[in-house]
């Protein structure tokens, strides 16, 4: 390694985190000069609306080690995430949140199995604390589901929280897919992979940047990335659906042609049909994901815009 070369980019995606920024850059620091090697902190702002931009752009000035990515608007998580691997120069990259939930002094674990050959190591939570019954529960589920559903090896309870490899990073960046689920994404290509357990700890301070509704439409763009079985899943349903029609149909007409029973239970029917529409269109609704997939990625846009570099 050159004496110019840095060893390893820190990317952390900020949004709204003006009370959290200081300790992140703080212990962060702390963390990476124990490495004793040379490193960047990448702060990516994804179109906070607080004072979170101000207050980076101060830490950039007072250390030459931090960077600033600002986009011109809010293009979400993981699309920060990917600029700041864009923008990143280590031979080792490391994404972590700026909410200290993930603690940085576990990158030095990671560290020490980059190095011994590994090129992702991913942080595997044994225990979440600070998060409600719902939300351990519906996140355990979701990410046993997505392995169940893709022919993809994807490590369960691991979030983006990973150090993965320089050819890795490269390998990232030649895919152009815009409804993005980068964990999903490394798993995908492959390479030599380990994990390191940790406890996830409580927020340092501020509010979750994923309440409930960023968290289905997160869900649901991992599902649609990584598999085609809800579309299966929805041809099964409506086979199932027209053979059972069919049968009843047949049934009543026979009791029509054949017997003098009277057909009763409209209200049975009734409630068939609207149990049976409301299937059709919940699988409307799922080749509708898909079909907007295909329309996001045709129009070609590019995936974020930056406002301004500082420290590059």
């Amino acid at each position: 390694m050159s004496n110019n070369e840095i060893q390893y980019s820190i990317i952390v995606p900020l949004y709204n985190e003006e009370l959290v920024v200081n300790e992140a850059y703080k212990r962060l620091k702390a963390v990476m000069d124990y490495t004793r090697e040379s490193y960047e902190i990448i702060f990516v702002n994804d179109g906070s609306k607080d004072r979170t931009v101000e207050m980076t752009r101060k830490i950039c000035k007072k250390d030459k080690n931090i960077k600033l990515l600002s986009f011109s608007r809010n293009f979400g998580h993981q699309v920060a995430i990917t600029a700041g691997m864009n923008n990143s120069s280590g031979n080792a990259v490391i994404v972590i949140d700026a909410d200290l939930q993930d603690p940085p002094e576990v990158m030095l674990k990671m560290i020490e199995k980059w190095k011994q050959g590994f090129d992702v190591v991913y942080g595997k939570r044994l225990k979440r604390k600070g998060e409600t019954f719902f939300k351990k529960t519906t996140a355990k589920l979701f990410y046993r589901t997505l392995k169940s559903m893709t022919d993809i090896n994807m490590p369960v309870d691991a979030g983006d929280f990973r150090l993965i490899d320089r050819k890795v990073c490269d390998a990232l960046k030649s895919i152009p897919e815009r409804n993005r689920y980068v964990r999903g994404l490394i798993s995908w290509l492959g390479f030599k992979q380990t994990g390191v357990e940790f406890i996830r700890e409580e927020r340092f301070a501020g509010e979750t940047k994923y309440p409930l509704k960023k968290m289905v439409k997160f869900a649901s763009d991992a599902l649609t990335s990584f598999s085609y079985k809800p579309l299966k899943l929805a041809t099964y349903i409506g086979a199932i659906i027209s053979v059972f029609s069919f049968l009843y149909m047949v049934f009543i007409l026979f009791e029509k042609m054949f017997t003098e029973f009277t057909v009763q239970g409209w209200t049975f029917i009734v409630a068939l049909s609207l149990l049976f529409n409301g299937l059709m269109f919940i699988m409307l609704g799922i080749i509708g994901e898909y079909i907007g997939r295909i329309y996001d990625e045709a129009k070609g846009r590019p995936l974020y815009i930056i406002d301004e570099k500082e420290g590059f």
